[in-house]
């Protein structure tokens, strides 16, 4: 999984990579919290849903950052195309999460993250004079 990240960048751009994560993420489950509650649940809306709540849910905590990006950006995608609506306020918010979750997932979820517990560069203490053992 390191392989799909460069770095875990921290500092400011890891906080504004956070800041991104916080927003799209309470921006997906809002919009399709509302969406559903609105339009009602057919099964393929229900499960559209499901895919977009719960890969907001793990870009919000910055797990499996790159599959749940590309996820919520081919999910908001499908939803932009098949929009009805004479608005046309529907597809712009649909193709903008898509845009968002797409470079998101391209950039990785900074160091605060998950992903970066899990998966970061780790630092081993390679000096055997404090494991007891001369």
């Amino acid at each position: 999984m390191q392989r799909l990240f460069s770095t875990f960048p921290n500092g400011w751009p890891g906080a504004g990579l956070l800041l991104v994560r916080l927003g799209l993420g309470t921006a997906l489950i809002c919009v399709e919290v509302v969406a559903l509650l609105s339009r009602g649940a057919d099964a393929i809306t229900s499960v559209e849903t499901v895919v977009v709540v719960a890969g907001g849910i793990l870009l919000l905590i910055g797990l499996w950052t790159p599959l749940a990006g590309s996820l919520v950006a081919l999910a908001e995608t499908g939803q932009a195309l098949a929009a009805n609506s004479p608005a046309r306020e529907a597809v712009l918010i649909h193709a903008f999460l898509a845009i968002l979750s797409l470079g998101l997932a391209m950039l990785g979820p900074g160091a605060w993250s998950i992903d970066a517990r899990l998966f970061g560069r780790q630092r081993f203490d390679l000096d055997r004079t404090r494991g007891g053992k001369p």
